[in-house]
């Protein structure tokens, strides 16, 4: 018998109220709860899928991972797609998840896998549009306009394939249950099964996700520990560059990050990053300097800038591009307090050029003096790289892998490298210069105040 009631239930975590409560007990995150209606077969007995068994005596059957085709998100998974395996693409509207994926089945395809995309937000005619340009269209790429989960699990009967596409899970729908789509029982429950689906046929099911305005991903919390990957595709879309990470991966290390440039025909693996970011540099210029950072284990050098301007404002702006703001507010007044430059009453504009987004704090020295050089008009040497993390004492301090990072700035071109006074040998051709403090690397780069 079906028993029906409300209930308001959390969209981050899930956990289920009696009534609505400013905040959950389940999370203690504010203004998380919504009403739903659960609807339940009470004396409904299901007998168990699965039996224990001695852990000696089940088979190793992980498979080696399938490449996708594109090397770029073959790196980020450690090599590409795990049979059973279900990953969770998230991103801003526009970004590209639909024309990612796309592209991915359709060099799958290409490969020998049978693929089903399943579209819940576009026409078979308007993805089949898509794939024409994208160059996607292959006999073993089947397509499907679907949201029931019921239906859809059909299909996947009827397909059998080897790699599955929702597109998107906030689409489905599950007709056992009352609530809209979107809502977190559905999300939930058209996870749960997709899931579900393949763990049984050993299939690989890629998950669309949209996200909330704050960035992450819009549904359930335990939507992101259902699947075995979580998948974070990232750019500016006024820029080509788009940067694929994980922030969870089952089946390897979540260090790594892909890095694709959107073009007419699709997505383009990235192969040198670091002359994609130089590529329209401009030498001889005050306010710029070079930076051989890290994301994840990806060495990339990266030109930062900054402009220092008069303010008329009682508050001077700050801004910040690709770098983080409270960062720069930070290296503004040790510069101003360690180093005796006058930036505190001024606008500062500082970006990472090129759509990067730079969170490692081995740039602090390089944005630092792009600041001063653009304070006092005397530009960084062309053949210059500068990195190291500043400390609130304007002291120069070591940061990681920094062999990895000088290699990348010789490979480039560069000559000489500012470095913390701890840093070891330099690679061959690349001579390093030693800086204890801010100040130091200030005078070593010859921008400041003659």
């Amino acid at each position: 018998m079906a028993k029906t009631k409300s209930v308001h239930r959390c969209t981050e975590c899930g956990a289920a109220a009696p009534k609505w409560a400013g905040r959950c007990d389940g999370c203690g995150e504010w203004n998380t709860l919504v009403e739903e209606l659960d609807v339940r077969d009470e004396g409904v007995s299901v007998p168990p899928s699965s039996v224990p068994l001695p852990m000696s005596e089940i088979a190793d059957d992980s498979n080696e991972a399938r490449s996708t085709g594109l090397s770029e998100v073959d790196r980020v998974l450690g090599g590409g797609l795990v049979s059973g395996s279900v990953t969770l693409v998230g991103g801003e509207p526009g970004i590209g998840k639909s024309t990612l994926l796309l592209q991915l089945a359709g060099a799958a395809a290409g490969s020998g896998a049978r693929c089903l995309y399943v579209s819940g937000e576009e026409s078979v005619g308007q993805v089949r549009g898509r794939a024409e340009r994208l160059g996607a269209v292959h006999p073993d790429l089947w397509l499907v306009a679907e949201t029931v989960v019921p239906h859809i699990r059909a299909h996947l009967d009827q397909v059998k394939p080897d790699i599955v596409v929702i597109d998107s899970v906030q689409t489905l729908q599950d007709p056992a249950l009352s609530s809209a789509p979107g809502s977190v029982s559905q999300v939930r429950e058209g996870a749960n099964s997709m899931t579900r689906y393949a763990k049984q046929h050993g299939t690989a099911v890629l998950l669309v996700g949209h996200v909330t305005k704050d960035g992450a991903l819009a549904g359930p919390r335990v939507l992101e520990h259902v699947v075995d990957t979580v998948l974070e595709f990232e750019g500016d879309r006024h820029h080509g560059l788009r940067l694929l990470r994980a922030s969870k991966h089952r089946f390897g290390p979540t260090t790594e990050v892909g890095l694709l440039q959107m073009e007419d025909a699709g997505l383009a693996p990235v192969d040198d990053p670091s002359g994609l970011f130089l590529a329209d540099r401009v030498t001889g210029v005050s306010g710029s300097a070079i930076v051989p950072t890290l994301d994840g284990n990806r060495p990339l050098v990266i030109e930062v800038q900054a402009l220092v301007a008069e303010s008329q404002l009682a508050n001077p702006r700050r801004s910040a591009q690709g770098l983080d703001q409270g960062r720069l507010a930070m290296l503004l007044a040790v510069l101003e307090r360690r180093c005796g430059l006058s930036v505190l009453g001024a606008d500062v504009y500082a970006l990472a050029v090129g759509g990067a987004r730079i969170v490692d704090p081995g740039a602090d020295a390089a944005v630092a003096l792009a600041v001063a050089s653009s304070l006092t008009g005397n530009p960084l040497a062309d053949d210059l790289v500068v990195v190291g993390e500043v400390g609130l004492g304007g002291e120069l301090r070591h940061v990681g892998h920094i062999n990895r990072r000088l290699n990348e700035a010789a490979r480039m071109g560069f000559r000489r490298a500012i470095v913390p006074h701890a840093t070891g040998d330099a690679p061959d051709g690349l001579e390093v210069l030693r800086a204890p403090t801010l100040a130091a690397a200030i005078a070593l780069a010859d921008v400041g105040p003659h």
